[in-house]
């Protein structure tokens, strides 16, 4: 599903205009995406999931095509785990 689908279906089900479930949608990401950003960040919606921050240390890597060993830096990363609902659901 690709967000422009995701906003008609939001607008079509909540009765609202196309334009109001896009703000909506907007408001949602940023909302998740600056929660994130934060030291401990993480966004919990009961029944549906946890996104959460997580550090990835440093490690060393090969390259596919070459053979040859590379460095891979630390980085943060968004982790996504369902809720018993969603599991339940699939």
């Amino acid at each position: 599903m690709t967000k422009a689908e995701l906003i008609d279906k939001m607008a079509k089900e909540a009765g609202i205009t196309k334009v109001a479930a896009a703000k909506a949608l907007d408001s949602f990401m940023d909302g998740v995406t600056k929660t994130l950003k934060k030291k401990d960040g993480k966004v919990t919606l009961v029944g549906f999931g946890t996104f959460a921050k997580i550090r990835r240390k440093a490690r060393k890597g090969r390259n596919p095509q070459t053979g040859e060993p590379i460095k891979i830096k630390a980085c943060n990363v968004v982790k996504f785990k369902p809720g018993k609902s969603l599991k339940d659901s699939m």
